[in-house]
């Protein structure tokens, strides 16, 4: 019997079109302040679903995150406010600008807490970056206003929720900076790639400039940057991906809608990511498992099902931030996600037979674990 990942990327034969296409012009990389032309049509229709007057990609989620921070300015010495249960990224990006991550805890949601955030503000802090955990929109509306208040500078996490919404506007569009990830497994990619949107002119000439050694024509570099560029191979996938992006987000829908009409009741399991106000993309369907997470994940995938846990650790417990004296911070929703998440394969390319298979091994698991 195959085995299920957790998730997997959906290639047909027009983004293999595409890319050969790249390969046979000859050029791979437009090393140029404007980029290429399959980065260019990539960028317009990100720029056309979020609704942002610019959109920049860049060549990894990462350096979507850094190159926003170095474009606002962040330097040593400054505070960026970041949640703990998140992808190492998040905060990692504020080390590489010499800034200092300070963590904060999370809702039942798994996004970060507005309450936490305002009380963590001194006169340090400069940016705070909210993640859209899973593909669900953090609480935007408390958050800005929150920063607003206090001339914080609000970058968006939304690696995992391109096609999201929150009160009817799309993630990305919620910020002074949205940030996309084009990752193998995301709901869009092009293997590695990233995106930028922004509707300040002067940020997203400074954007530009990062991603390509500060340089406008060449040799004439005017600001740090490094090499973030998307190259045009990747650029190409990502634009016929973003074409097949509602038939995606539909598929992940109609999957999650199965999952918890069949999983979520379940006792010692619950299903917290659902709101009126917003939609999921559900990049990952996670549940929180009172207990015996661990033997549930083994039975699962020794049953061929790629169940995974999203993330083990809080990053500041992680043995880097650990080191960097963070560890010792009590972040107690955050601490409890970790030992209790557990996600099921959700991606569009499952079938009904395989749907039926996840949620019927994770019954046969949960009745003998929970």
């Amino acid at each position: 019997m195959d085995f299920i990942p957790v998730n997997r990327p959906i290639v047909g034969e027009e983004e293999k079109k595409a890319v050969l296409d790249v390969v046979s012009s000859g050029m791979l990389v437009n090393a140029s302040y404007e980029g290429g032309r399959h980065v260019r049509a990539f960028e317009g229709k990100v720029r056309k679903l979020v609704g942002a007057k610019h959109v920049v990609a860049v060549n990894s989620g990462t350096a979507a995150l850094h190159t926003a921070l170095m474009a606002l300015g962040m330097k040593r010495g400054d505070e960026v406010i970041v949640p703990s249960f998140t992808f190492v990224a998040t905060a990692n990006v504020v080390l590489a600008c010499g800034a200092k991550p300070v963590f904060v805890d999370i809702k039942e949601d798994y996004n970060m807490d507005p309450s936490a955030f305002k009380k963590a503000i001194t006169k340090r802090t400069k940016a705070v970056i909210p993640v859209h955990i899973y593909g669900y929109p953090a609480d935007m509306d408390e958050i800005r206003e929150t920063a607003a208040a206090k001339s914080v500078k609000v970058i968006e996490d939304a690696a995992e929720s391109l096609g999201a919404t929150y009160k009817g506007t799309q993630t990305g569009k919620l910020s002074d900076a949205g940030c996309f990830s084009l990752y193998a497994t995301k709901v869009v990619t092009s293997g590695e790639g990233g995106a930028i949107s922004t509707d300040d002119d002067e940020l997203a000439d400074m954007l530009r400039l990062v991603r390509n050694h500060g340089q406008v024509h060449g040799y004439d570099s005017r600001h740090l940057g490094f090499n973030y560029r998307l190259p045009e191979m990747s650029a190409a996938l990502a634009s016929v991906q973003m074409d097949r992006l509602d038939g995606f987000l539909r598929a992940r829908a109609r999957n999650a809608k199965y999952l918890t009409e069949r999983v979520a009741a379940t006792d010692g399991a619950r299903f917290t990511q659902d709101a009126a106000d917003r939609t999921h993309v559900f990049y990952l369907y996670t549940l929180y498992l009172r207990k015996n997470r661990e033997k549930i994940l083994k039975a699962l995938n020794g049953a061929g099902v790629g169940a995974a846990v999203y993330w083990h650790i809080p990053v500041h417990k992680t043995p880097l931030y650990v080191k960097l004296g963070y560890g010792r911070k009590k972040l107690r929703r955050s601490e409890s996600a970790a030992g209790h998440v557990l996600s099921l394969p959700v991606y569009p390319g499952l079938s009904e037979s395989d749907l039926e298979r996840v949620a019927g091994e994770f019954l046969k698991a949960a009745r003998a674990n929970l």
